[in-house]
């Protein structure tokens, strides 16, 4: 039994299928060690050991038992053997011979197998229906065989037999049902684990998948324009990101800070790790040591179970504090602990925990006045904006709004599962001239809504009038009174105007570019216009 436990312990270290199989035959053909020896000195009496596992039929190109054989959607492949042959040259570790497969039910170890019955032959020259090759038995002094059935939860997984130069005892057999029914739970387990590493791969695949969609959908790939001011920020990430520096993000809301935050972590070292994000603003006083930190089990009433916060999730990756000017004074202080001893201690614990994480912190307010004010600790400001990054509001970059809208447009209408509508060269300069306080946030709703609306037909916003950009020095005179234009003066402006858009799509009024489009006219209006106000169209090449 000993000898059958160390037996047992070597098989249960292997984690794959192959490795279980040659390990099970290794070890019975190496009688002492395996304790099927009926003589110390004398291990020629375990001659071969083989293993069968069931399989899908019908795979081979010619089978030599295809005649004996009913039902070939299932038959019994040689998997592992182990063994001593008499024959010079004979390798009995080949799984490409003559019993490669075996049909279930057929000869003794396809019985075994469809029966689920155990086979014991203590002599086998008067057993001699069991004998599929007499000659082959007796050239390699073969007198006994047993086999054993490998099942597990009611699955019959193949096969175990042992073929003997000597006669097998009771106890010989015996002790091989109980190694078998161990190697049927050791392969079954190997699978296990196989499979197991297999769904790991898949996962990590998948995720690698998702991570690349997600980043598309959501990430550095939508910083979108090409502005002086855009520009001057994606070069700012690329300086920073592969640096661990704190990063303090600024800029009005819905500027598109948490995409900069983004950004900056899926271009650095990091990138393999998550990235966390916490809204300060939204996480309740009595709960920001929890949140950040952790709990213990029972260390508050409603903590039922042990909690990592926030900078345990982000360990090894990039914790994104937003809206970090709404942190409360009297927690600044343990975050500027932490954020200096990179450690932390979960809420009702006494152990410290290291951490490793970089952080990027966004705010809309001016951090500069609340330390000012009292409102936020001088130090963490220092700690927090080693490298500051300021977003430019949407009107600071009103040439990347057409980019913007057209982006939003596709985006919109694919998760729509619609054609995506095209945005006129007039509807560009509607938006460009908006001041979008919402600023991107607020673009995107309006192209959003407008898409709704659109039916599949051609986009409709509705935009309220957009408010003239007053130069310093309009602005040093808005207290002059305000000058009107006489009926003449209108239709002088109205006809320039419409000259200027003729010239510009070279006299076409219709379709798509037509000057009604670019007007932001019907074409039955501003054809009614041009013959009111006897203007000549110059002919299209």
């Amino acid at each position: 039994m000993d000898a059958l436990q160390e037996v047992v312990l070597a098989i249960a270290q292997q984690r794959s299928v192959a490795g279980v199989l040659q390990r099970i035959v290794e070890l019975i053909a190496d009688c002492p060690e395996a304790g099927f020896a009926k003589k110390t000195a004398a291990c020629a009496d375990v001659a071969l050991v083989r293993i069968w596992l069931t399989a899908p039929g019908d795979v081979c190109a010619e089978c030599r038992l295809r005649k004996e054989c009913a039902e070939p959607t299932l038959c019994l492949h040689l998997a592992a053997s182990a063994g001593e042959p008499r024959e010079k040259g004979a390798d009995w570790s080949r799984l490409d011979g003559h019993f490669r497969r075996i049909p279930m039910g057929i000869r003794k170890i396809g019985h075994i197998a469809a029966k689920r019955e155990s086979v014991f032959i203590p002599d086998m020259a008067a057993a001699a229906e069991w004998v599929a090759r007499p000659e082959w038995a007796k050239a390699e002094g073969i007198t006994a065989f047993a086999g054993h059935p490998l099942v597990f939860r009611d699955e019959t997984l193949g096969v175990l037999g042992l073929f003997s130069r000597t006669p097998l005892r009771d106890g010989d057999f015996e002790r091989l049902k109980s190694f078998a029914n161990h190697a049927a739970v050791a392969i079954a387990n190997a699978r296990a684990f196989e499979e197991i590493a297999s769904l790991k791969e898949r996962l990590e695949q998948e995720n690698l998948y998702l991570r690349e969609e997600v980043s598309a959908a959501l990430g550095a790939h939508d910083i979108v324009g090409d502005s002086p001011g855009l520009r001057k920020v994606l070069q700012q990430i690329q300086l920073v990101a592969p640096t661990d520096a704190a990063v303090l993000i600024t800029g009005e809301s819905g500027t598109g800070k948490e995409l900069v935050a983004r950004a900056i972590h899926e271009n650095s070292p990091r990138k393999e790790r998550a990235l966390i994000k916490v809204n300060c603003g939204a996480v309740p006083d009595n709960l920001f040591e929890s949140e950040f930190f952790g709990h213990m089990r029972g260390s508050f009433t409603g903590a039922v179970r042990d909690k990592p916060g926030r900078f345990e999730l982000a360990d090894g990756g990039t914790l994104f504090l937003d809206e970090i000017g709404e942190i409360p004074l009297a927690m600044q202080a343990k975050l500027l602990r932490v954020l200096q001893e990179q450690e932390i201690e979960r809420v009702g614990d006494t152990r410290t925990r290291k951490i490793n994480v970089r952080i990027v912190a966004a705010t809309h307010r001016d951090l500069k006045k609340e330390v000012e004010a009292g409102r936020f600790r001088q130090d963490l400001f220092y700690r927090l904006g080693v490298f500051p990054l300021e977003v430019p509001p949407l009107r600071g970059r009103r040439e990347d709004i057409p980019q913007l809208a057209v982006h939003f447009v596709r985006l919109i209408a694919r998760k729509m599962n619609r054609p995506a509508p095209r945005l006129t060269r007039a509807q560009a300069g509607q938006l460009a001239a908006q001041d979008w306080p919402g600023n991107i946030r607020e673009l995107q709703n309006a192209v959003e809504r407008a898409v709704i609306l659109s039916q599949g037909g051609p986009l409709r916003f509705e935009l309220a009038a957009a408010t003239p950009v007053e130069s310093p020095t309009a602005a040093s005179h808005s207290s002059a009174p305000a000058k009107f234009l006489t009926r003449g003066d209108l239709k002088r402006h109205e006809r320039e105007s419409i000259t200027t858009a003729l010239n510009q799509c070279g006299g076409k009024i219709f379709g798509a570019e037509g000057a009604a489009e670019l007007l932001g006219m019907k074409p039955t209006t501003l054809a009614s216009r041009i013959k009111a106000l006897g203007i000549k169209r110059k002919p299209r090449d």
